[in-house]
């Protein structure tokens, strides 16, 4: 098969590159097409393919505020000429899924999310004190727009595949379609179980308003306990100025730095309602529980803590690999630090290890190249029926 891969952006490996690296692995020859590129930002497996950048890549400041071209963004995707392949596989949380599909040619659209920012985060990024007046204002007469073009672009995807049952949820009730589940992968083996406690907790997070990274900052602020957070973002000089003595930013760290301090740490906070989260599960990959917002994609991938209850005598059917708050409030999270801390002997490294395994790159890899093909050809069965 000629295969044209179509992603929305690369500026930074994040969980959306760690599959779309799976994908160019998968189709080694496949050519890339993507709004802009920022090389080097990416693994060396992503940039030696062929790389087709949009308009959006020449425009004034578009390596650092790309965002701001939202608008222009349906148009720019749209631009890419995907005549002669025999497959697109775009991997999309924006405009990716909306590229023009040529007669015949079959695609395939793996979600990370409906549009986030027109869709259920439109207040988190365009709500007062998130934007500034221009933008808001601008963006409530342009979000119509942009919703109805997310919705009729979906004419020619043949199937979608979400990260997650609950991205599978939102898929149907935002565009009425149906989609398969297929989980993103986790380099197990890349991590290794520790029993170390360097007496901190930690946070792996870009800084974009839905990862609610200024909730952990003030619960920690009063907690007076040590949190040490690696990412970056354009929240980021607002979550400085809240910050408090006990909480460390690092910025962003290589992948061997974030496993040392996966392994170091006494446990992951991740207070964001998520689309599915790759970090709980490299933290857990590492024998580290997690406590987690009890919303969205970690409520599959998190085995939560066990609460004895009157009566209650019905056993665990596997040890707990973390534990989850239901408010995204400082004080909730502040109650589910302190249960943590009241129960640490309930949490097995190598239990909360042995969880992780179906996630494994591997099985990805395996999972998804069959259901690819599968698909390919039942598409081309009806073609020719």
């Amino acid at each position: 098969m000629k295969v044209a891969l179509v992603h929305d952006w690369l500026t930074g490996m994040r969980g959306g590159e760690r599959c779309l690296e799976v994908f160019c692995e998968l189709f080694p020859e496949a050519d890339l097409f993507t709004l802009l590129h920022r090389p080097g930002t990416v693994s060396s497996t992503i940039e030696k393919h062929s790389i087709r950048t949009s308009f959006i890549q020449r425009l004034p400041f578009s390596h650092k505020a790309y965002r701001y071209y939202l608008p222009l963004f349906p148009r720019a995707i749209e631009s890419f000429d995907l005549s002669g392949y025999d497959l697109i596989l775009s991997s999309s949380h924006c405009v990716a899924k909306g590229v023009r599909v040529p007669r015949g040619v079959c695609h395939i659209a793996y979600i990370y999310t409906p549009m986030r920012y027109v869709w259920d985060q439109y207040d988190a990024y365009f709500g007062a004190g998130r934007s500034g007046w221009t933008a808001r204002t601008g963006m409530r007469f342009l979000r119509p727009r942009l919703q109805r073009w997310d919705v009729g672009s979906n004419r020619d995807i043949y199937t979608f595949v979400a990260i997650s049952g609950h991205v599978a949820e939102r898929i149907q009730q935002t565009y009425g379609r149906t989609a398969e589940v297929i989980y993103p992968p986790v380099d197990f083996q890349a991590f290794s179980p520790s029993i170390r406690d360097g007496g901190f907790y930690l946070m792996v997070t870009a800084f974009a308003p839905y990862k609610r990274v200024d909730l952990a900052v003030e619960a920690f602020n009063r907690l007076k306990l040590p949190l040490k957070i690696v990412g970056a973002g354009q929240d980021e000089k607002r979550l400085r100025s809240i910050t408090g003595p006990t909480v460390e930013f690092l910025g962003w760290r290589s992948d061997a730095e974030i496993r040392e301090l996966y392994a170091s740490c006494s446990a992951l906070i991740f207070p964001g309602e998520e689309d599915f989260g790759i970090v709980p599960l490299e933290a857990m990959a590492c024998g580290k529980p997690v406590i987690a917002y009890g919303k969205g994609g970690a409520l599959e991938t998190v085995v939560p803590l066990r609460t004895s209850r009157p009566g209650d005598t019905t056993p665990e059917e596997s040890g707990p690999t973390g534990l989850f708050f239901y408010e995204q409030t400082p004080e909730a999270l502040i109650e589910a630090v302190y249960l943590f801390e009241a129960s640490r002997d309930r949490f097995d490294p190598v239990r909360i290890r042995e969880h992780v395994k179906p996630f494994d790159r591997s099985n990805f890899k395996d999972k998804f190249y069959r259901y690819v093909r599968m698909k390919h050809q039942e598409f081309s069965g009806s073609r020719h029926a």
